[in-house]
C-alpha cells in the first residue's frame, strides 16, 4: 500500500488527543502554498470528524478576501445586543419570518485553527503519512487541463474544491484513494496560473440534512450579494448591509475545479425556502451557483437574460493513476473521437440498442431521438472543454447565452431521449451518493416505457440508496412548491420528468479503464451509460440524475439508427465500435 495507515492514524490521534472537543463548528484557514499545513488537514479533519465536529477549510493566496469577510459578518455579529448593527439585524428579521432559525449561521466558529509557518495555533502540522508518487506528472497533468480544457488567464480567480477525510461510512471509497485525491489537489494547486482559493466542507450522509454554518453562511452572503440590486425583500434590505460592510469584495470564482466524495454538500435553507430571483424577475433559482453557472439545460437559462459568471469541471476521488492516465492525454483526440459518434447520431431518428448474448435479463432498447414537434433532440458531446464562460454552440444555435460544464476526464457523445423503450442491463457502476459497482451476476435491471422507468432487479443494498435519493429528491421538490421558491411551471415540469430518462449516451475515451468510479466508466470506449432523472435538455429539468453504466463489449450490443427515410447508421456491432 502506498501509505502507512498506521502512520495515518498516528497523526489522527494526535490531533485528537491535543483538540479534545466534542460537536464544535470548526474552521481552518491556511496559506494555499504551505504544503505542511495542506497535507495535515487530511489527518487533522479525520480528527475533527470523529470529534463529531463539522469542519470547513479555506486555502488562500495573497487575497483573504473569503476569510475576512466571514470576519467581518462575525464581528458585526456579535455588536447586535450592543444594537450597534441595525442592517444586520433588519435582514435577519427579513428573513427570519421564512427560515425560523436563520439568525444562526452568522455565529462565530466554535473553534479557528488559523496556519502558520508553524502549525495550526500551538499545533504541530503532521503530514508524515504522506508518500508523494508521480509528483511531476501530477503538475504537468494539472498544466495540460487548465491550458487545454480551462485556458486560464492570469488574472482569473480559481477556485479548487477538495474533500476533507471523514469518519469511515462516510467515505464509500478506500482511504487511500481519498488521500490520493490531497496529491492530485496539490498538484492542480501548483501548476495553475490563475489565483486560487482551495475550500473543503464536511459532506452529509442525507439530502435533507442542513449544511453546516459556515458554509450556509457563504452562499447566502454571496448569493445575496449578487441579488442586492433586485427591489424585493430581503434583498433590497440586504443591500444596506453590503454598503455599511463592503461586501461587494465577494465576487464569484471564474473557473471551478472540485474532487467530489461520497456524500452531499447539505440543504441550502435560504434557495429552498426563499429562492433567488433574475433581475428581470421572470424566473427564480434555488442557489446561486445555479445562476453563476447558468447552464443549457436549467429550464431559468432562457429566461435570466445574465450572463454566466464561471465555469467549471469536476471529478471524483480518483486513484493518481487512473486520473494521469485519463487526463494526461491528447484533448483534441478526444473530442474528434466525441464528434464521430455525435455524427452518426445526429443522423438518426430512432436508436436501436440489442444484445446479443443469453441471460435472465438482456439490454434491448428503442430510443427516440425526435420531439413532437419534429425537431431532433440534441447531441452533445462530453469535450471537457470549459475554456469560455458562454456555451458557444448552445448560443449559435439558439441565441440564449449559458454556460459551460465539464467531467473530468470527458470522453462521450450524449442525448436527452424523446422517449425510451425496452431494458437495460446496468452491470459496471450505478452513480447515488457516489459510485457503487455492479456486476453481471448482480445487475441493475431498469425497464423503461416511454417517459416512466421501473427497477426490475437490483442490488439489495445499492436499491435501498438508490430509493433514498428518489424520495428525498421528491421531498425537496415538495419544499419548493410549498415555498413558492421556484416558479409554479418548473415546479410541474420537473413533476412531470421525476421518473424520466434524462440521458442516452456512447462513451469514446481510449484510454478510460475499468475502475470503481463512473466518472471514468461513463468514459470507456465502447461501453454505455444511461441516466435516470433530469436530462439535459431544459424541458427535461428534475431534481435529481443518477448515471448507469453497462458493459456494451460484454453484452455484445448493436446500435444502430435509423433516419428519416428508414436508412441504417450502426455505431457498434457486438460491442465494437463501426462509425
Amino acid at each position: 500500500m502506498k501509505y502507512d495507515e498506521k502512520t495515518f492514524q498516528e497523526c489522527v490521534s494526535y490531533y485528537k488527543e491535543k483538540i479534545n472537543v466534542k460537536n464544535k463548528v470548526v474552521l481552518i484557514t491556511f496559506p494555499k502554498d504551505n504544503k505542511k499545513a495542506f497535507f495535515s488537514i487530511a489527518p487533522l479533519s479525520r480528527a475533527l470528524h470523529e470529534l463529531s465536529c463539522e469542519v470547513t477549510a479555506v486555502g488562500y493566496g495573497e487575497d483573504k478576501t473569503p476569510i475576512e469577510v466571514l470576519e467581518t459578518v462575525w464581528e458585526e455579529y456579535e455588536n447586535l445586543e450592543d444594537g450597534k448593527a441595525p442592517e444586520l439585524s433588519k435582514f435577519i428579521e427579513k428573513v427570519k419570518n421564512k427560515i425560523s432559525d436563520f439568525e444562526n449561521i452568522f455565529r462565530k466558529p466554535d473553534l479557528v485553527l488559523n496556519a502558520s509557518s508553524a502549525g495550526f495555533n500551538n499545533l504541530e502540522f503532521k503530514d508524515s503519512w504522506l508518500v508523494e508518487y508521480k509528483t511531476a506528472k501530477l503538475k504537468e497533468t494539472g498544466k495540460i487541463l487548465w491550458d487545454e480544457v480551462y485556458n486560464i488567464k492570469n488574472e482569473e480567480r480559481v477556485g479548487i474544491g477538495f474533500e476533507l477525510i471523514n469518519i469511515d461510512k462516510m467515505l464509500g471509497h478506500p482511504l487511500k484513494h481519498y488521500l490520493d485525491s490531497y496529491q492530485i489537489i496539490w498538484g492542480m494547486s501548483e501548476s495553475c496560473n490563475g489565483k486560487v482559493i482551495l475550500t473543503a466542507s464536511t459532506k452529509k450522509g442525507s439530502m435533507m440534512l442542513p449544511s453546516d454554518r459556515i458554509s450556509e453562511l457563504r452562499t447566502v452572503l454571496l448569493g445575496c450579494e449578487l441579488e442586492k440590486d433586485i427591489d424585493e425583500e430581503p434583498f433590497s434590505t440586504f443591500n444596506n448591509l453590503s454598503k455599511k460592510l463592503n461586501l461587494e469584495r465577494l465576487k464569484p470564482a471564474d473557473a471551478t475545479f472540485f474532487i467530489s466524495g461520497k456524500g452531499y454538500p447539505g440543504k441550502h435553507a435560504f434557495g429552498e425556502k426563499i429562492g433567488y430571483p433574475s433581475k428581470n424577475k421572470k424566473t427564480r433559482w434555488n442557489s446561486p451557483g445555479q445562476f453563476i453557472y447558468k447552464f443549457d439545460f436549467f429550464p431559468q437559462t432562457r429566461l435570466d437574460d445574465r450572463k454566466p459568471q464561471s465555469r467549471v469541471a469536476f471529478t471524483e476521488t480518483l486513484p493518481i493513476d487512473i486520473f494521469i492516465d485519463t487526463n494526461l492525454v491528447d484533448w483534441a483526440d478526444i473530442r474528434e473521437r466525441n464528434q464521430k459518434v455525435k455524427g452518426v447520431m445526429d443522423k438518426c431518428d430512432k436508436i436501436f440498442v440489442k444484445s446479443n448474448i443469453k441471460e435472465k435479463h438482456t439490454t434491448n432498447l428503442e430510443v427516440n431521438l425526435v420531439q413532437k414537434n419534429g425537431k431532433r433532440r440534441w447531441v452533445k458531446r462530453s469535450d471537457t472543454d470549459v475554456r469560455e464562460k458562454i456555451n458557444k454552440e448552445y448560443f449559435d444555435m439558439t441565441g440564449i447565452v449559458a454556460g459551460c460544464m465539464g467531467n473530468i476526464p470527458g470522453g462521450e457523445a450524449f442525448v436527452t431521449p424523446e422517449s425510451v423503450k425496452g431494458t437495460f442491463v446496468g452491470d459496471v457502476v450505478i452513480a447515488i451518493d457516489q459510485s457503487y459497482p455492479l456486476s453481471p451476476e448482480d445487475p441493475f435491471v431498469v425497464e423503461c416505457t416511454g417517459n416512466d422507468y421501473k427497477v426490475i432487479a437490483a442490488p439489495k443494498e445499492t436499491l435501498q440508496k438508490f430509493n433514498k435519493k428518489k424520495e428525498e429528491s421528491w421531498k425537496l421538490l415538495m419544499e419548493s412548491k410549498k415555498h413558492e421558491s421556484l416558479p409554479k411551471e418548473i415546479i410541474e415540469m420537473k413533476e412531470k420528468n421525476f421518473d424520466n430518462i434524462g440521458e442516452f449516451a456512447i462513451n469514446t475515451h481510449p484510454k478510460a479503464k475499468l475502475c470503481d468510479y463512473l466518472i471514468v466508466n461513463e468514459k470507456i470506449a465502447r461501453m454505455m451509460h444511461i441516466a435516470l432523472g433530469s436530462g439535459y435538455e431544459e424541458d427535461r429539468s428534475t431534481e435529481y440524475h443518477m448515471d448507469i453504466v453497462f458493459d456494451a463489449p460484454r453484452q455484445k450490443l448493436d446500435v444502430y439508427g435509423i433516419d428519416q427515410k428508414g436508412n441504417e447508421h450502426w455505431i457498434l456491432k457486438k460491442g465494437n465500435f463501426v462509425a
